[in-house]
């Protein structure tokens, strides 16, 4: 009995540990949102549409499409602008070596822009980084359902 009383512990302590290292938005990316992204991205910032409308004008106000919200950023991860972070923040080591123009605001030296990237992968989910679009374009072709099914995003 003893020893069925241990494992259980022994399981749950497991358990919880994995469920704890688990990257959620509110615990781990909303911090770093605030930190890095939200002066450009934040409340006083365009929606998608608009920015596209008058893409220069905001460009010059150092604004750019807005996502401050969990609802916001998953636009720009799953749909309707499928890949837009991973494309933005990637450092081009898995896209032809160059990085998106977002790579270099996510920390001040290589290795803490490795770190915040690793953990947008991470909570993106495991194989999900994916750069096509909900469209194909090009030589790109258009993000699969298989793709889209591992896309994790936890709140």
């Amino acid at each position: 009995m003893l020893r069925i009383i241990v494992a259980l512990f022994l399981f749950a302590g497991v358990s919880v540990a994995s469920w704890a290292q688990d990257i959620t938005y509110r615990k781990d990316i909303r911090p770093l949102w605030e930190q890095k992204c939200s002066a450009c991205h934040g409340a006083g910032s365009p929606y998608l549409c608009e920015f596209d409308a008058d893409k220069k004008k905001f460009e010059s106000q150092f604004k750019g499409p807005r996502m401050d919200t969990y609802a916001d950023m998953v636009f720009f991860i799953g749909w309707p602008d499928t890949g837009a972070i991973q494309r933005r923040l990637d450092d081009g080591k898995s896209a032809g070596g160059k990085p998106g123009n977002m790579y270099q605001y996510l920390g001040a030296t290589d290795e803490e822009r490795q770190k915040n990237l690793k953990l947008f992968k991470e909570w993106v989910g495991k194989d999900a980084w994916k750069f096509n679009r909900w469209e194909a374009r090009g030589k790109v072709p258009a993000i699969t359902k298989e793709d889209m099914d591992k896309i994790k995003v936890k709140y």
